[in-house]
């Protein structure tokens, strides 16, 4: 009788064990879950702040370059159309992330171009107000990148620990999904060549 009493206090001790660590498993991957929503929201913020500075610069640029009319629409609908996605961090696909860089590498191309007119304008290089918006959106765009790094990097952890053990049983009873991380763009790792 003592035998028994004595197992059954073994395999409750083991069974309370295992419950404990099944507990503090499922709560990390909940915490690396929502660690990786809201540093989604930190490079969608980052964005926003670059898509926020675009019509103070354009209108710096207009202000010297009346005549670059096409180049401000361009400007201007790139940034239409990426503050115009909304993508849901819970929801993230390669389809949407995608979707969403694009609207993204249209302001960069857009913003490449608006430099080009710059460059046509000494006096607008040497205006302190362009000269200001230009470092606040250079800094942006370094920001762009570290949160968009950070992301893929508590994003990466997310991912390790639902495809790992115990993690993959967790996942598999709760349904925990891999989330989606930046990649770099197509191409993006041959030089460019440049010529003078």
């Amino acid at each position: 009788m003592k035998n028994i009493k004595k197992s059954y206090l073994i395999i409750g001790g083991i069974l309370l064990l295992l419950a404990m660590n099944g507990c503090s498993s499922y709560n990390k991957m909940v915490e690396l879950e929502e660690n990786s929503i809201t540093q989604w929201a930190n490079v969608n913020s980052a964005y926003q702040r670059r898509a926020d500075l675009i019509p103070n610069l354009v209108n710096t640029v207009k202000g010297y370059a009346k005549h670059e009319k096409e180049t401000f629409r361009e400007v201007i609908e790139a940034r239409a159309k990426a503050t115009s996605i909304n993508v849901d961090p819970s929801k993230l696909t390669p389809e949407t992330i995608k979707q969403f860089q694009e609207a993204q590498n249209g302001i960069s191309s857009a913003l490449g171009k608006l430099m080009v007119v710059v460059e046509r304008y000494p006096d607008l290089k040497a205006n302190q107000n362009f000269l200001e918006l230009q470092a606040q959106l250079e800094g942006t765009e370094n920001r762009i990148n570290t949160e968009r790094n950070k992301y893929n990097k508590i994003t990466g952890e997310y991912n390790k620990k639902i495809k790992k053990m115990p993690g993959k049983l967790y996942n598999m009873l709760f349904g925990f999904e891999e989330r989606v991380r930046f990649e770099a763009e197509e191409g993006a790792e041959k030089a460019v060549k440049v010529e003078f």
